[in-house]
């Protein structure tokens, strides 16, 4: 990325007569060097892997809570917690019953 020495807005690549030129997207300024050597991308990577937990072997380390499991009622369930969604919402909290091994997801 390159920004503006005025005034530090974000330059970004204008067609001007034939060449490439940076030119800031506030106050108008133009890179007066041509850019044709640098390339520019213009495709945006999609897909975000999620890690799955293997609670079978870590259940041991996992912190225990009060929850209700919704299969066996029983009144015990170990919780860990994944961003699934974009940063700015909230992260899934996931619980393991204690009795069943029976394992949802709270979303709140």
């Amino acid at each position: 990325m390159m920004f503006c020495p005025k005034c530090g807005g974000l330059l970004i690549p204008k067609s001007d007569k034939g060449k490439k030129r940076m030119a800031c997207s506030k106050c108008k300024y133009v890179d007066k060097e041509s850019k044709t050597e640098t390339k520019f991308r213009e495709s945006i990577e999609h897909g975000a892997s999620v890690e799955v937990v293997d609670t079978n072997q870590t259940l041991e380390t996992l912190p225990k809570v009060e929850a209700e499991c919704p299969k066996c009622k029983h009144d015990k369930a170990y919780f860990w917690t994944v961003q699934t969604r974009a940063a700015d919402e909230p992260e899934t909290k996931f619980y393991k019953c204690e009795k069943c091994g029976h394992t949802w997801r709270d979303y709140s």
